[in-house]
């Protein structure tokens, strides 16, 4: 049984950084991705960074410049500086495999302006 546990999500001034992490435990692939999307609410889900566990990274647009996502074997980690108030949403942490996804539970972002 993979699961996944997020923590790290707050209230933030706008301008201010967060920093959140994800660990994985469980028995899975050596080959993986993880990663964090967001949803806002009344919006779907959203991309925001990836990591292989090659070391590859993808961001979305939007995040370019201010996020950075690094990882250390099963763990994850999302710093999020310059945060902007439209970076407020819920922050899900997923692990995908060969054979499927994974998803945490979510952790709270605020940015207040």
């Amino acid at each position: 049984q993979v699961q996944l546990v997020e923590s790290g999500g707050g209230l933030v001034q706008a301008g201010g950084s967060l920093r959140l992490s994800c660990a994985a435990s469980g028995s899975f692939s050596s080959f993986n991705t993880m990663g964090w999307y967001r949803q806002a609410p009344g919006k779907q889900r959203d991309l925001v960074a990836t990591i292989t566990s090659g070391g590859s990274t993808n961001y979305a647009d939007s995040v370019k410049g201010r996020f950075t996502i690094s990882r250390d074997n099963a763990r994850n980690h999302l710093q999020m500086d310059s945060l902007k108030p439209e970076d407020t949403a819920v922050y899900y942490c997923y692990l995908r495999i060969p054979y499927g996804t994974y998803w945490g539970q979510g952790t709270q972002v605020t940015v207040s302006s």
